[in-house]
């Protein structure tokens, strides 16, 4: 059997995915990081990882598909080349990066679908962070390529900066203008960006504030406030865009453990409304509850991607498996 080919059909409640004496079973269930009208659970036995990775990726553009259809779905052959990209948001191919002699990224090949919260997870100094920066292009690429929606990353000008503006980012350090309140932190990128009308971004961004909960620090400084309400504001700063992505660089390891949660609970809201996320931390809750995707990085390559059940309770790798004994025991 070619190990990319996977047999796809119509079930019952769901889909049946199977390869040689293989199976998986995907049926509707309730995941807290997906909507309820878009909800389903997959329960997989022993696919290897990349199998299981198509299988993932099939799944999704089949329910968007088949989902909202009645019409029984023949079975079908599923191979990479088949899969439909109409609902790929995020895709880097064969990327590459160095910083001097260091290979930091290395022949990285990721795609990630509208809907899709991606975690990306991994050792210090494994590339994640470069890897996240690179979708907005805050870092170049040496070779390969990246698209957001369809159109290829642009290299500078009007066009980069109108991508950046599809793109959201929340940073690990907050980067709030320390000059302007919270309220002018939120509307500054709409009237500059989008040429917002004033008072519809004030609005706006009121609302943006009250949805993170810090509606009430609308006037004050960033200084005045709390690190885990600094970041609740950057968040709030990159939704009032209307980002086709977010993109999150370990957005909660600079805050005290108290403030942790508030920021998780935020993103978590964020991930059950539908946003495409692609998070990279170390908040291991976070990646079980709210992924639909682990993605697990080690020396500048992506070593293994799977549903989080599957990750946490069975990698596929020996480098995944030293690194969840690790931070799983301690």
């Amino acid at each position: 059997m070619d190990k990319d080919g996977v047999k796809g059909e119509r079930v019952e409640g769901g889909f049946r995915y199977s390869a040689g004496t293989q199976l998986v079973q995907v049926h509707p269930g309730w995941l807290p990081s997906r909507r309820v009208s878009a909800c389903y659970q997959i329960v997989m036995l022993n696919f290897p990882s990349d199998v299981m990775t198509l299988v993932v990726r099939h799944y999704y553009c089949l329910r968007n598909r088949g989902g909202r259809s009645k019409r029984p779905m023949t079975e079908v052959s599923v191979t990479k080349d088949a899969v439909p990209m109409a609902d790929d948001l995020v895709v880097l191919q064969n990327v590459n990066k160095h910083f001097g002699a260091l290979h930091v990224l290395q022949d990285i090949d990721l795609t990630i679908t509208r809907g899709e919260v991606v975690v990306v997870i991994g050792p210090s100094g494994s590339g994640k962070s470069t890897l996240c920066r690179t979708i907005n292009r805050l870092e170049s690429i040496d070779s390969g390529a990246i698209s957001i929606d369809g159109k290829p990353l642009p290299a500078e000008g009007k066009a980069l900066a109108r991508l950046r503006a599809d793109v959201g980012m929340v940073f690990q350090s907050f980067n709030l203008f320390a000059h302007k309140t919270v309220l002018e932190n939120v509307t500054l990128g709409q009237l500059k960006v989008r040429k917002a009308d004033k008072k519809a971004a004030e609005e706006k961004a009121r609302a943006l504030l009250d949805r993170v909960g810090v509606s009430t620090q609308a006037d004050k400084y960033p200084a005045q406030l709390s690190g885990g309400q600094q970041q609740r504001v950057a968040i709030a700063r990159a939704l009032a865009m209307d980002p086709k992505v977010m993109l999150f660089d370990e957005p909660t390891s600079a805050l005290d453990p108290e403030m942790i949660n508030e920021v998780l609970e935020v993103m978590q809201q964020l991930a059950r409304d539908g946003m495409t996320m692609i998070v990279v931390t170390h908040e291991m809750g976070f990646a079980r509850s709210a992924a639909n995707r682990v993605v697990f990085m080690a020396d500048g390559r992506i070593v293994e991607e799977a549903v989080p059940d599957q990750f946490f309770s069975n990698p596929r790798s020996d480098r995944a498996k030293d690194f969840l004994s690790k931070i799983l025991h301690h």
